[in-house]
C-alpha cells in the first residue's frame, strides 16, 4: 500500500487548538502566538466576508483576537470547537461594525438635514401668535354673555362643567349646552374645520 505525500506541514503537526486556548486562559503569551498564526488568515477571511473593506478588516481582526487573548477564560470546549468559538466572535465583531457604520451614517445624514432647517424666526412667531390672539377675542365678542361666560371660565380659568356651573349658579346641563353652542360658533367664527 502506497503512503499519503503530504506537501507542506506534516499533518500530525498541526497544533491542538483548543489546548492552546486554554494556555491562552492561563496566560501563556506563546500558546496565544501560536492561536494567532493558526487562526488569523481564517479570522480575517470571515470578516472581510462580512465588511469587505481590507483596512477595516484588518482592524477587526486584529480586535478578534486581541478579544480571544482577553476572553479565552471564556471558551467552553463542551459548547464546540475552538475555531469555530474564534469565527464566532469574528463574526459578531464583523456585523457589530457593519451596524455602527450604518449608525453613524445615519446620525451624519440627520445631523445634514437638521443643519439645513430654517432657523426659528421668533419675530415671525410672535406676530403669528397675536394675530391668532387677536381673532380668538374677536370671535370671543361674537358670543352671547352667557357663553362667552362659560367659556371663559371653562377654557381659560380651567374649571370643570360643575365649577363652571356652580360660579354662574346655572343647572349643570345649561351649562354643557351653553358650552358646546359657544364653541361651535367660535369653531365657524375660527374657521376650523374638524
Amino acid at each position: 500500500m502506497k503512503e499519503a505525500v503530504h506537501i507542506g506541514r506534516n499533518p500530525s503537526s498541526k497544533p491542538d487548538l483548543q489546548q492552546l486556548v486554554h494556555e491562552v486562559a492561563l496566560g501563556d503569551q506563546e500558546a496565544f502566538a501560536a492561536v494567532y498564526d493558526a487562526v488569523a488568515h481564517s479570522v480575517l477571511g470571515v470578516v472581510r466576508a462580512v465588511l469587505r473593506d481590507q483596512a477595516q478588516s484588518e482592524e477587526v481582526t486584529q480586535d478578534v483576537l486581541v478579544e480571544v487573548w482577553r476572553t479565552a477564560p471564556r471558551y467552553r470546549p463542551e459548547r464546540g470547537t475552538a475555531i469555530n468559538w474564534i469565527l464566532t466572535l469574528a463574526h459578531r465583531r464583523a456585523v457589530d461594525r457593519v451596524r455602527s457604520v450604518e449608525a453613524a451614517a445615519a446620525r451624519d445624514t440627520k445631523a445634514a438635514l437638521l443643519d439645513r432647517t430654517p432657523a426659528y424666526d421668533e419675530v415671525t412667531e410672535q406676530v403669528e401668535t397675536r394675530l391668532e390672539r387677536e381673532q380668538v377675542r374677536r370671535c370671543l365678542r361674537t358670543l352671547t354673555d352667557l357663553q362667552r361666560q362659560a367659556v371663559t371660565l371653562a377654557y381659560y380659568r380651567g374649571l370643570t362643567y360643575r365649577q363652571v356651573a356652580e360660579a354662574l349658579t346655572l343647572p349643570l346641563g345649561t351649562v354643557k349646552t351653553r358650552l358646546r353652542d359657544g364653541l361651535i360658533r367660535l369653531r365657524d367664527c375660527l374657521g376650523v374645520t374638524a
